[in-house]
């Protein structure tokens, strides 16, 4: 897989990394096979995805211990290992925001503990607090970095003063957040902010949770233990106003040879230079069509037609 620098001043990663939530957490969770998926993370590594992102909270702390085990020994150092800090699980499907300074050192260390390593190469806030400022959180993860466990943090989901908040405090070496055909919002400020400020761009769900693939044809599909079936652009009515949307890619991929997946993933890396697209799977068979969208070319006039779709029907959540 060709590859880009993270960011002004990171290392050269693949164009695509791998987002580990589905593997044990809000998608068809009765499937889970972590033997499966530690297997799916090793395949993902030999086809040149280095970038492989999880979070304290997907299982909860189950996601963790799943990519910790597939990155062991000789696995490690091939990755550029990122999880995140800053969401807790509670009872009921509820979660809460903590950016306490307190919760983010104590959480450093069982997310090591739990990934088998003594470093990750991203730690990121996943979602700040509104109930403490965002400099003293921020001053936190810092503190991970002066102390050798972390190489460079990030932020995700954020406003561009948010990230002007941050930079304040120490360097932001990348913004996470949804970017797809269907979730365009961050191409109004915070992705050219990030281009201006050469910080890296991690879009999550850029399948628009898989709907874009062109896999799902009905609500009455989704799995029963599936968080999806909560979704706005889910319900029977907006997914099927939706279909015109993944009709579009499918015409565009048809055209050009490549599947709807890769066209999707193709539009997203096409929007910047430092875009890392984080497309998550647990099927070997969609790991390899989803890399092979490094190597799709869309024209100008492909650009620009795919661009033209219209929003979807239905909020993000």
């Amino acid at each position: 897989m060709r590859t880009a620098t993270f960011g002004t001043n990171g290392p050269e990663i693949g164009v695509l990394g791998l987002g580990c939530m589905g593997m044990t957490w809000a998608y068809d969770v009765q499937s889970r096979d972590d033997e499966n998926s530690v297997k799916v993370i090793r395949q993902a590594l030999d086809l040149g995805v280095t970038l492989i992102d999880t979070a304290d909270m997907y299982g909860p702390f189950t996601n963790e211990e799943v990519v910790g085990a597939a990155l062991a020994g000789p696995y490690r150092e091939r990755a550029f290992l990122a999880t995140k800090v800053g969401i807790v699980p509670g009872g009921s499907g509820q979660a809460s925001r903590d950016g306490r300074p307190e919760h983010v050192r104590r959480s450093i260390d069982d997310s090591l503990r739990r990934l088998g390593t003594d470093h990750v190469d991203l730690y990121q806030l996943h979602r700040v607090d509104p109930a403490v400022p965002i400099e003293e959180t921020w001053g936190a993860l810092a503190e991970t970095v002066a102390a050798g466990k972390v190489r460079r943090i990030g932020l995700s989901e954020v406003t561009v003063e948010e990230i002007k908040r941050a930079q304040s405090v120490h360097p932001v070496a990348s913004v996470q957040s949804e970017l797809s055909l269907w979730t365009r919002d961050v191409l109004a400020d915070v992705l050219p902010y990030t281009e201006e400020q050469g910080i890296a761009f991690l879009p999550f769900s850029p399948l628009g949770r898989g709907f874009l693939t062109g896999s799902i044809a009905s609500f009455d599909e989704l799995p029963a233990d599936d968080f999806r079936r909560r979704l706005p652009r889910f319900q029977q009515d907006a997914l099927k106003a939706n279909l015109a949307l993944v009709a579009k890619v499918k015409e565009v991929a048809d055209r050009i040879g490549a599947t709807p997946a890769q066209v999707a993933l193709a539009w997203v890396l096409a929007q910047g230079r430092y875009v890392f697209p984080i497309p998550g799977t647990k099927t070997p068979r969609y790991l390899v069509d989803n890399a092979g969208a490094a190597d799709v070319v869309l024209s100008a006039a492909d650009l620009a037609e795919l661009d033209a779709l219209p929003a979807p029907t239905g909020d993000r959540y």
